[in-house]
């Protein structure tokens, strides 16, 4: 495949500012890059980084955050009369936020045992519904359920993760082995897939700065897509349905951007990881002959009242971002210097501007660092799961935020990437790179290892 077009502007010059509406006019000093995320930003480092409330809050607002992390933390149950949230179910992949997202971080690339709630397996067929979505799996759905109600109603069926390795050499002679998921599908109760399934393993993403990210104005997002191209990179937005708005919008949560708000993505992350249901997806987890699922579940929705679902967008909403450390250190410096040589700053924007959010001064035009450009970007065929999802192509993934990004293991021990786990380290997640990132990998592999670890030291720093 050709390559896609890349940006005229210089990766410095992307670094330091695009526009006014883009980004800050000047370059952003260490001081306001430490504050990652001006005044939402925490100087917690330890394991609760990714869970502290921003610091404006006031007292009815801390009371709300508080109630809305006692329901992301919550054990969700199947029946009304049982301890604990009711609405779970009948089939699940987790009983609960927490257990993808502990402490709000990222999950990792696990299929059977301690944790393999964190992997899920998104299905589809070949087309897309009235909205411009994937096509559901007639039998399956449109995510692989791996839990069901003990006697009741059966589970999906099971996934194996197997890990094909391979190795590069780096320009100095190292070499690094690299790794790739295989997925496959056992016990499965419902017949086998057919021929024409589409599938793509996903790991949680961190819920770091997900408040800022939803001010981000679509103007902005569609401004930075609309930066003259040049040299193979040139993303693009991903167009999806609002169902509050009732009409396609920008999209900018999610691995390939498929939902348009904070709101949309807890609703769509209710429905398909926990089966709750709520206004916006009203109907249960139980497609085609799934009977038994659909007869258990015949009363009681929307499971998720506007009480609790205002609750949990307030608390994710609200979440403060940890500032960068040791920006000052020389090598630090040095690293985030070659990391804008590289023009990896092309995709991983390093400073946006949020809108007005009402009632939020915490949120409201705030220089923030989150250094992503929230576009989609065709990144090879290493990394393709050619699975389309509205304007996302099969190759292409959303630029996922850096911010908080180095103390991921810190917060719950996970320190894998990419957007199926594959990348155990953040040296091993660039020299994935390919397709419109493939010169900027290719950079990185040429780099000297002093320059290397400088440039993994200053993401690390994020």
């Amino acid at each position: 495949m050709a390559a896609a077009a890349r940006f005229s502007l210089g990766a410095g010059a992307i670094a330091i500012g695009i526009a006014a509406l883009l980004v800050a006019a000047e370059t952003p000093s260490v001081d306001d890059l430490v504050l990652a995320a001006g005044e939402a930003t925490t100087r917690e480092s330890g394991p609760g980084a990714y869970m502290v409330p921003a610091p404006t809050l006031s007292t009815t607002q801390l009371e709300t955050f508080r109630k809305g992390a006692d329901i992301f933390n919550a054990h969700w149950k199947v029946f009304w009369f049982e301890v604990g949230e009711w609405g779970a179910g009948p089939t699940f992949n987790a009983m609960g936020c927490s257990e993808c997202h502990l402490r709000n971080g990222r999950g990792a690339a696990v299929a059977s045992g301690d944790g393999a709630h964190s992997l899920i397996v998104r299905l589809s067929r070949r087309g897309a519904d009235a909205y411009g979505a994937p096509l559901p799996h007639p039998v399956y759905g449109d995510q692989f359920q791996t839990h069901g109600v003990a006697g009741v109603v059966p589970a999906e069926g099971s996934i194996d993760l197997t890990w094909i390795e391979g190795r590069v050499t780096l320009a100095d002679g190292e070499t690094v082995n690299l790794r790739r998921p295989m997925i496959s599908f056992r016990e499965l109760n419902f017949g086998r897939m057919d021929d024409d399934l589409l599938m793509s393993p996903r790991v949680p993403l961190s819920m770091v700065g997900m408040g800022l990210l939803d001010a981000v104005a679509d103007d902005t997002i569609r401004a930075l897509a609309e930066r003259s191209p040049a040299d193979g990179i040139h993303g693009h937005a991903n167009r999806v349905w609002d169902y509050a708005r009732k009409s396609e919008a920008v999209g900018r949560f999610g691995h390939k951007a498929s939902q348009p708000t904070l709101r949309q993505q807890i609703a769509a992350a209710f429905s398909g990881d926990i089966g709750v249901s709520s206004d916006y997806f009203p109907e249960q987890n139980c497609p085609g002959p799934q009977q038994a699922c659909r007869e258990l579940m015949a009363a009681g929705r929307p499971e998720l009242g506007h009480v609790r679902w205002d609750a949990v967008e307030f608390h994710l909403r609200t979440t403060a971002v940890p500032a960068r450390r040791a920006a000052n250190d020389p090598e630090v410096r040095r690293g985030e210097a070659l990391f804008a040589r590289s023009d990896c700053a092309a995709c991983h924007v390093p400073e946006l501007r949020t809108a007005e959010v009402p009632g939020l001064p915490a949120l409201s035009r705030q220089v923030i660092h989150p250094y992503t450009d929230l576009l989609l970007h065709d990144m090879g065929d290493g990394l393709a799961d050619n699975r389309p999802d509205f304007e996302a192509g099969g190759r292409d993934w959303r630029t996922t935020p850096l911010w908080g990004i180095g103390l991921s293991g810190t917060v719950n021990g996970v320190t894998t990437y990419l957007h199926d786990g594959r990348a155990r380290n953040l040296a091993e997640a660039i020299l994935w790179h390919g397709g419109e990132a493939q010169a900027a990998a290719d950079r990185f592999r040429a780099m000297a290892k002093a320059d290397r670890d400088a440039l993994v030291r200053f993401l690390s720093s994020l």
